[in-house]
């Protein structure tokens, strides 16, 4: 790796911490408030979400893509993105703040190019925990992606080692979230719990016995009712303050509700044999076995499809507002904003939603999550504007059900007002 792609990665990270910073900042530096805003974009600037949690398929059924849609999306992990491709050969602008998202969407491209069988893409970033991955990183893909992405998963971390090799000691196992759900386990053994003991349901009903047994009692003890009360310990879920605030709001128990009863639903409202969220969850890595459940997009049967629409995916490190106002006007049909508009005051709100306006096409779709179970843009985005979009309600409420990361309080659809689709 080059002196100058090392450089080039540093840059790419201190515009994260700066974008981030931007985002996330609503009060006073040296106050209480601004304090936690600072630590919050301090502790999202680095490898967060080594897998989405947003459910791809409730996405899918809310956007209705077909061939030669224009999306624009909130990079993340990448998870929903390349699994939305599975449902037409669309184009996808990817946009993300952080680049270390940038650089693991950009090394997920460059598998899909090198690789001819799904086993090496699932043994990569499904199972992620092999040797044989690093080996296949060093010959095969690095000398085919950006001098960014190379330079980040070819740096050091405090440990000395390349970042790479993340993959061969199991990636969902990193990251401000995967750290995070390795904390909540040892927390839970410590207090009595086992979340892995979920993994051995064989129906709902064990599943409901076992979550009585396991999960629900350490919601009572005093540390955890201590620990959620401070804003910081729920950074790992990637929780800012403002978002804080809002589930503090949401429910007669405030947060501590909010959370129990998510973590309830995780557990006991999908099967969790075909729910691969909660197997990350509970178990820290996807099933094994045959009929393991995976993403769309690590799934068997969409490899080729994936793979052969993989060259229509650019990624773009930038807010999506920035992002919008280089796009012509009517040049997109579907926006997924994640719960990026939870972090955003008004006037951020207005901005989005104007360049929104501008550039969606007749009939376009705005999916978004909020952590609260509230509109969030009525009396904050101007009438003039939101007017022009019907919110499909009832919708809305079935797919937010539906969505099996159950971490969410809302999901919401908007659809642009006139001809179209």
């Amino acid at each position: 790796m080059t002196q100058q792609a090392t450089q080039t990665a540093r840059a790419a990270r201190r515009m994260t911490s700066s974008g981030l910073g931007q985002a996330v900042r609503r009060s006073k530096t040296l106050s209480k408030a601004g304090l936690l805003e600072w630590l919050f974009a301090r502790a999202f600037s680095g490898l967060v979400y080594p897998q989405i949690w947003e459910d791809p398929v409730v996405d899918m059924a809310a956007l209705g893509l077909k061939a030669d849609d224009h999306v624009v999306a909130i990079a993340s992990g990448s998870c929903n993105i390349l699994s939305y491709l599975t449902a037409a050969p669309i184009r996808v602008s990817a946009v993300d703040l952080n680049a270390t998202h940038i650089a693991l969407g950009r090394l997920k491209l460059a598998a899909l190019a090198r690789m001819e069988r799904q086993e090496d893409f699932l043994r990569f970033f499904g199972r992620a925990k092999d040797s044989a991955n690093v080996a296949l990183y060093d010959r095969e893909i690095a000398g085919h992606l950006d001098a960014v992405s190379r330079g980040y998963w070819e740096g050091r971390g405090l440990n000395g080692r390349r970042r790479i090799n993340l993959f061969a000691r199991g990636f969902h196992r990193y990251g401000l979230l995967g750290r995070f759900i390795g904390t909540g386990h040892m927390l839970a053994r410590l207090l009595g719990g086992n979340p892995k003991a979920m993994l051995a349901a064989r129906d709902r009903a064990e599943q409901r016995a076992l979550y009585d047994r396991h999960l629900a009692p350490v919601f009572e003890r005093r540390l955890i009712r201590w620990l959620v009360r401070q804003p910081a310990s729920l950074y790992g879920l990637g929780i800012p303050p403002a978002q804080y605030k809002a589930l503090s709001a949401d429910g007669e128990d405030g947060i501590l509700g909010a959370l129990k009863l998510r973590l309830e639903r995780l557990a006991c409202d999908f099967d969790l044999k075909d729910n691969y969220f909660a197997q990350q969850a509970f178990g820290r890595r996807y099933g094994e076995g045959p009929d393991a459940a995976f993403p769309p997009y690590l799934q068997s049967e969409h490899f080729a499809a994936v793979k052969a629409r993989a060259s229509d995916v650019s990624y773009r490190q930038s807010a999506v507002t920035g992002f919008l106002e280089g796009e012509p006007a009517e040049s997109c049909d579907a926006y997924v904003l994640l719960d990026a508009q939870d972090w955003m005051n008004d006037a951020d709100l207005t901005a989005l939603w104007s360049q929104i306006t501008r550039t969606a096409r007749p009939g376009a779709r705005v999916i978004f999550r909020t952590a609260a179970d509230e509109r969030l843009l009525p009396g904050r985005v101007p009438a003039a504007i939101l007017d022009q979009w019907h919110y499909e309600e009832e919708t809305s409420r079935e797919l937010c059900r539906q969505d099996r990361s159950a971490i969410y309080g809302g999901f919401h659809l908007y659809v642009l007002k006139g001809q179209g689709r």
